[in-house]
């Protein structure tokens, strides 16, 4: 099975491309868009919050403390490029290495 193009192994960390949607309705992975999966926040982008809106809930959906998901690139943007380091859950639509 050929690994989704938002998504890609680094050891047993996985680098994710993402397009954030800040203010949405709910939390959670949206349609793929391109080369990116949308990741829907309720958070507001404003003084950092969405930014760590995103660390949390992408801990839980892939059951990782906190601090194992990292903002690689897109700081400030709601294009970005994430690292989770050693998930313990892929949720629906992600492969294993």
């Amino acid at each position: 099975m050929n690994a989704p193009v938002f998504q890609r192994w680094d050891g047993d960390d996985l680098i994710l491309r993402l397009r954030v949607q800040p203010r949405a309705s709910s939390d959670g992975f949206g349609e793929v868009l391109g080369d990116r999966i949308k990741l829907r926040l309720t958070a507001p982008p404003v003084d950092g919050k969405a930014n760590a809106h995103l660390q949390k809930v992408l801990s839980k959906l892939f059951r990782v403390p906190r601090g194992a998901v990292t903002i690689l690139r897109g700081e400030s943007s709601r294009d970005k490029e994430v690292r989770i380091a050693a998930p313990r859950r892929l949720p629906d639509g992600f492969t294993p290495p």
